[in-house]
């Protein structure tokens, strides 16, 4: 199986500029999910603002060249090339399912297997779903500091939905929907800017 699994290969019809390149990594066991139904409203909104290209990195599905992977060096050909697009990515969705208080272990594995500088002072939106909004925390208390080792730059909305704010894996909660349109707008400028290399004329 391959590692990378393409959303959506082709950059949206927007006025001006280059894709912005979004890789999502989907920490639930399941391609189709809770967790990626809120990554659908991020990418849909987003695409909303300027034009994008997405790629999905399935951390459960690549395989045992992943899982029985120690170091780096221990993966296969198809686990490197889904680091290395993460890794090469204008902005990262990092999103997961809060397992027993906190991500997945297969979630951090991969990130476990992430070069030490890859992420510095690259934008990564912080997704996750759970049972309660109790489970919340797991953003800040778990995986913005993971985000934080890799001197990444993480946006300051992270995004979370509870399982009463879903119709199967449809997102409904208007709440919801407008902290995503607000965490977006906050930094739409910066990853404009991230993709076309020319700051926002209006910045």
């Amino acid at each position: 199986m391959s590692a990378p699994s393409v959303l959506d290969a082709a950059p949206v019809a927007h006025t001006g500029g280059k894709a912005l390149r979004v890789v999502v990594v989907n920490g639930s066991p399941s391609r189709q999910s809770k967790t990626m139904g809120l990554v659908d409203v991020v990418l849909d909104t987003l695409k909303g603002m300027l034009p994008i290209e997405t790629s999905r990195i399935d951390v459960y599905h690549l395989g045992p060249g992943f899982t029985g992977a120690i170091e780096r060096d221990d993966v296969t050909p198809e686990v490197e090339a889904a680091l290395r697009l993460a890794e090469e990515a204008d902005l990262l969705i990092a999103a997961a399912p809060v397992f027993r208080g906190s991500h997945p272990g297969m979630f951090k594995h991969f990130f476990d297997l992430v070069e030490q500088y890859a992420l510095a002072n690259k934008p990564v939106l912080l997704a996750a779903t759970g049972g309660g909004d109790h489970h919340a925390l797991v953003l800040e208390h778990a995986m913005r500091p993971l985000f934080a080792f890799f001197q990444a730059l993480t946006i300051p909305v992270a995004i979370f939905a509870n399982g009463g704010d879903f119709d199967g894996t449809t997102l409904l909660n208007p709440r919801v929907h407008g902290r995503i349109e607000t965490g977006l707008a906050d930094v739409v400028d910066l990853l404009r800017t991230r993709a076309t290399g020319v700051p926002d004329a209006g910045s």
